[in-house]
């Protein structure tokens, strides 16, 4: 459940700032005609990416045991992939995301161009909606329990979509930064964990036969149907019997990039050249 909660949170709260920016852009320039095209997007990019799960799902009931582990492999692998980069670009970006979209909203509207913010909201809920389908997919398949991890995605999106109303009222504020940076440390665990399970849906798939011999026995603790094997086998893809290219899956993938997020982010005025702050620096060249 905690997987899925903080996936639709995350996922929902950036979909949810886009379009309330945008919506409150057009709702204090007098375009209601603009703003009833905004919700059109929003509605039809939500109906696609349901339709794109809903697909991905069924293709892969209707298939043969082997080619379902196979393409569970790809779903995790690519929800992976996604998850990696939005982390890394989030990292990157979210201490000024709110203000670099609203440059880019107000630069839109300088142009005379509604239908850019119409895009703009329509592709952010997409983007972020295909991410989000993707992921819980592959956290479904590895989960033990789909009713939990569907309530889990329920009550984060709900929460985000209340949070991002909250935000473009202006009634709430949060550290993006630190926000970001906490549910990423808990999407890489999440991640790393859908490694692990893609390595093993790979060996079932009859993909990867090296690396089987058998780390440890888990069994005491990973026991089918408990709470604890929910969180372990749920949201980090701990096998009751792990073999050996799952571990080192896992530690290749967890390590780096938790190292990554914990390293101390400097920020851009903290330094100049040559280890002196950048008021210093320039206080010193123009003297």
């Amino acid at each position: 459940m905690l997987p899925t909660f903080v996936i639709g949170l995350r996922e929902g709260l950036e979909a949810s700032l886009i379009v309330g920016i945008v919506a409150g852009f057009l709702g204090r320039q007098g375009r209601r005609d603009a703003l009833r095209q905004v919700w059109i997007g929003v509605i039809v990019a939500v109906l696609i990416c349901i339709a794109v799960g809903v697909a991905l799902e069924i293709v892969s009931a209707d298939l043969p045991q082997a080619q379902q582990e196979g393409l569970e492999t790809v779903i995790g692998l690519f929800a992976v992939a996604m998850v990696t980069y939005m982390v890394v670009w989030m990292r990157q970006h979210s201490r000024d995301l709110k203000g670099e979209l609203e440059g880019a909203a107000s630069a839109a509207l300088a142009r005379g161009s509604a239908f850019a913010l119409v895009a703009m909201a329509f592709l952010a809920v997409l983007r972020e909606g295909f991410e989000t389908a993707v992921f819980l997919l592959a956290a479904f398949q590895a989960s033990t329990s789909p009713i939990l991890a569907g309530s889990g995605a329920l009550i984060g999106i709900l929460l985000a979509i209340a949070l991002g109303y909250g935000i473009y009222r202006g009634g709430v504020k949060i550290n993006m930064a630190r926000f970001f940076r906490i549910t990423g440390i808990v999407l890489v665990l999440v991640a790393a964990g859908l490694v692990m399970t893609a390595a093993h849906t790979a060996h079932e798939a009859g993909w990867v036969n090296f690396g089987q011999d058998r780390v440890a026995d888990l069994s005491w603790l990973v026991q089918p149907g408990t709470p604890i094997s929910s969180l372990l086998t749920g949201m980090l893809g701990i096998q009751p019997y792990p073999v050996t290219v799952e571990v080192v899956a896992w530690l290749v993938y967890l390590v780096p990039l938790l190292a990554y997020l914990l390293w101390p982010q400097r920020r851009p005025h903290e330094q100049g050249p040559r280890g002196l702050s950048s008021t210093k620096h320039e206080r010193h060249h123009t003297s």
